[in-house]
């Protein structure tokens, strides 16, 4: 048994792991790896390459793996260490575990059945492309993945589109191209954006400018790593009611009217429900376009 000033009081232990740099870990993370029961992870064989950098031994710990296929699984198992009594570190593949991450539903788990529940926060992906983009972060949004299906991915950036705060999503390199040209139908190419690629790692990059100007910059290139998006957030209402009137019979020249209306919506910095009312009226007077 360890020594009374050695062990670490019951409860499920959020520990946030580094992005990149294995250096940046915190001290209580090292600690709580080290003292912990029981460790659980996404990834049990990146907990294990951290804790040898680190210097952390395991010894005959039980070290479980959770992630969306095994959770239903292992969410039992890991309730009953926190029943008996032990101390349970969870650790995201990186980052800040449940910032798009399986362990919301463990966390739930362990809530409702009474246990103590802590953060040892630390590096976040999220708040590192904030803070590095220069796009105002008094207020921000984390709105995760866009949905791989293009349709869904539309109606998705769409109910982005008139949030006022600046917002934050992931995306694969594979899909990159083609979320930056639906952010462009649906926010416009003048709404300033960054886009961050491999943060804290060898590589990494910032890429800054409208997101007109980010869909050239990056082109045909083939980008590679863990990508976050940073777009600023809609403007407030400028735009005259002639001037949407008018971007309204020429998007619908093109589309239909609930994607004209998020295409000048974007465009024109306006509220979707504004010009959706302006829609329907047109439709309602026997505008030809609408």
């Amino acid at each position: 048994m360890k020594p009374e000033s050695q062990q670490l009081p019951a409860g499920l232990y959020l520990v946030a792991t580094p992005i990149g740099a294995a250096r940046d870990i915190t001290l209580r993370a090292l600690d709580i790896l080290a003292r912990a029961d029981v460790l659980t992870a996404e990834d049990t064989r990146t907990i294990r390459r951290l804790m040898d950098i680190h210097g952390i031994t395991l010894n005959e710990r039980p070290l479980i793996a959770y992630h969306d296929h095994n959770g239903p699984r292992r969410r039992p198992q890991i309730l009953a260490h926190l029943a008996a009594g032990r101390s349970v570190a969870y650790v995201s593949e990186a980052g800040t575990p449940l910032v798009a991450d399986p362990g919301y539903t463990l966390v739930r788990a362990a809530i409702e059945a009474g246990h103590g529940v802590h953060a040892a926060p630390g590096a976040s992906a999220v708040l590192a492309a904030l803070t590095v983009s220069g796009l105002p972060s008094d207020r921000f949004m984390f709105a995760g993945f866009p949905p791989p299906a293009a349709g869904a991915r539309g109606k998705f950036l769409a109910g982005l589109a008139d949030v006022g705060a600046t917002l934050i999503l992931y995306e694969s390199p594979k899909r990159i191209h083609k979320t930056l040209a639906d952010l462009v139908q649906y926010f416009g190419e003048s709404r300033k954006a960054a886009l961050c690629r491999e943060l804290t790692k060898r590589f990494e990059e910032t890429m800054r400018g409208t997101l007109g100007e980010l869909r050239q910059t990056i082109g045909e290139r083939k980008l590679k790593g863990e990508i976050a998006i940073v777009v600023e957030g809609a403007a407030k209402e400028t735009a005259s009611e002639d001037e949407m009137t008018d971007a309204l019979r020429a998007a619908l020249e093109r589309h239909s009217l609930k994607d004209a209306v998020a295409e000048v919506s974007a465009r024109l910095g306006l509220p979707r429900r504004i010009v959706y009312r302006k829609a329907l009226e047109m439709a309602g007077t026997g505008d030809e376009n609408a």
